[in-house]
């Protein structure tokens, strides 16, 4: 007998927060072009585009948290949920590429040094800390319980730490003239950048490809339910996110004496949201009789 279970919790929604962030970077971005317009500072220019990529990253990971809201369909059984993975993974690739771009352009600043417009980016570049950093800050809260707004927080808070690596720059290439300081500054931020965000493409790919969240550990959870009273075997168990605040569970229990009624579900479901954060069980009551044995029974099923 199979017998769905589930928490259904609305996600707690960041509509202002992208709102607010969105709103704020669009308005640098246009003040910086305009800047690197009449100053004639591609460096500004190019910054500018940079930051642009962070408004993209912004929207992909607003749309996917309205998505996540959406309610389930005869086609789409779970909802749109499983768009806020894609959301995370898109934008850790997206942090990534524009890394590989900054890194490209800093190696060929250490061949070729090139002024920077001295006093306007550093002011320019100022601006661009405080508003990055005052946008990372409203998801700040969000980011270990969801990587979608992780993935978002992650690519506020990166071009807040470029803003300041510009800004120390050019501080110290007006007090010393030397103008390595900038590219030098610039490869030692990406190293930082990239290695936050390679934990976020790593564990937004591994949700993508259905592995087991990070934060659950499957032997603790198969243990739990074998020590279940009356249950003598778990098999077919399965653990997968079905968005990035959310985690599914199916698995069949075999229960001699059978089943043992609606309780035994409601309370141990509940112990599986309580203990492990899974949030949609479904479990399958079997009483193990030779004569008809389940054929998901091999451990080569998990």
């Amino acid at each position: 007998m199979v017998h769905p279970h589930e928490h259904s919790h609305s996600p707690k929604t960041y509509n202002r927060a992208f709102l607010i962030g969105t709103s704020l970077n669009v308005s640098f971005v246009l003040v910086e072009a305009w800047f690197g317009v009449i100053t004639h500072s591609l460096a500004l220019l190019a910054d500018a585009g940079h930051n642009l990529s962070d408004v993209l990253g912004l929207l992909l990971a607003w749309a996917a948290s309205y998505l996540v809201q959406r309610p389930p369909s005869r086609k789409y059984t779970y909802g749109l949920r499983r768009s806020s993975i894609l959301a995370a993974l898109l934008n850790a690739i997206l942090l990534l590429l524009t890394m590989g771009g900054i890194t490209w352009e800093a190696i060929r600043r250490l061949q070729e040094p090139s002024p920077i417009a001295g006093d306007t980016v550093i002011l320019v570049a100022g601006i661009g800390v405080v508003i990055n950093t005052i946008t990372a800050l409203l998801f700040m809260s969000g980011r270990e319980g969801d990587m979608n707004i992780r993935g978002a927080f992650l690519h506020m808070a990166a071009d807040a730490l470029v803003s300041v690596g510009v800004v120390l720059a050019g501080i110290a290439i007006l007090l010393t003239g030397w103008l390595w300081f900038d590219p030098v500054i610039s490869l030692a931020i990406v190293v930082i950048i990239v290695v936050g965000t390679w934990n976020l493409f790593k564990d937004s790919l591994e949700l993508i490809l259905d592995g087991v969240p990070k934060q659950i550990e499957p032997i603790a959870v198969r243990t739990f339910l074998q020590e279940l009273q009356g249950v003598t075997q778990v098999h077919d168990l399965h653990i997968w996110a079905i968005s990035t605040a959310e985690t599914a569970l199916t698995a069949h229990l075999v229960i001699p004496e059978g089943y043992t009624g609606d309780r035994f579900l409601t309370d141990t479901c509940e112990a599986l949201h309580t203990h492990f954060g899974i949030d949609h069980s479904t479990l399958q009551i079997e009483t193990g009789n030779p004569d008809y044995p389940c054929p998901l029974e091999p451990e080569s099923h998990l």
